[in-house]
């Protein structure tokens, strides 16, 4: 797809049957503004109302995140649709409550556990790091320490210790995730999420470094005849990954820019 294509010109095989197309979004800094607190996060209502009308038109639409998928889900509340958890490693089908977890990445979750509770501390607690949960990631976030910096030098810290331990670590924006040593990626949920569908084209939309494994994967799908075309949407923002924008189809303005990409599929 040219680099000149535009929202319109790159929807438009997307719209041409909708019961035959896939619609993917990220979650953080896509569909729900980036906040301070991870735990703030929230869909607004109209982005919301939107993504319900195009849940009922298209044949597939899923939420691709790198929180749980029943988290995920509670930000977005619309039980109708898929969600692809913790980067991959997990999905949670429309309307279903049974999670379809690797097996491998479930067990290596110990680790990861185990690797958070030795290496908390107070120094990290008095910098204002915040760990956050995702069974079996975790997640140490900096955004809004008193001295981002600092915390974030701490927080690089805590990566050498993970990768020195054999445990896969993986950065975003201003947050380090140590993952277990299974691989596992948005990429590679996706391509599980899809496995037996059958689609004419596939959009997906990503703000973050981690929705590149996403990219790529359906870009090749599409090369494996998979998926009739794929489409990459880049969220731009002001911590947009450059590689975001180099890889993307075409880019829109954050959050307000993917609800004007939802009611344009509409």
């Amino acid at each position: 797809m040219s680099a000149a294509t535009t929202l319109a010109e790159a929807l438009h095989v997307v719209r041409a049957d909708p019961t035959r197309s896939a619609i993917l979004l990220d979650v953080d800094g896509t569909l729900a503004p980036i906040v301070r607190h991870a735990d703030d996060a929230h869909l607004p209502e109209v982005t919301r109302t939107a993504l319900i009308q195009v849940s009922k038109r298209y044949g597939i639409v899923a939420c691709v995140s790198g929180r749980r998928s029943s988290v995920a889900r509670q930000i977005v509340s619309i039980g109708s649709i898929a969600y692809v958890g913790n980067h991959g490693g997990e999905i949670l089908r429309p309307g279903g409550n049974e999670l379809e977890v690797d097996p491998d990445f479930a067990r290596g979750g110990r680790r990861v556990e185990a690797f958070r509770e030795e290496v908390w501390t107070d120094d990290l607690h008095r910098l204002r790091v915040r760990h956050e949960d995702k069974d079996p990631i975790v997640a140490f976030h900096w955004r809004g320490a008193p001295d981002e910096e600092a915390a974030e030098a701490a927080v690089r810290e805590v990566a050498a210790r993970a990768e020195e331990a054999g445990l896969i670590v993986h950065w975003g924006r201003k947050v380090l995730e140590v993952r277990p040593p299974t691989q596992v990626d948005k990429g590679k949920g996706i391509r599980r999420l899809l496995h037996d569908a059958d689609v004419d084209a596939a959009v997906y939309v990503g703000d973050d470094t981690t929705d590149l494994d996403a990219f790529r994967a359906l870009r090749e799908m599409a090369d494996e005849g998979r998926v009739g075309t794929a489409i990459c949407v880049g969220v731009r923002s002001d911590e947009t990954p450059p590689a975001i924008e180099q890889e993307a189809d075409v880019l829109v303005d954050g959050p307000p820019g993917v609800r004007g990409m939802l009611e344009a599929l509409l």
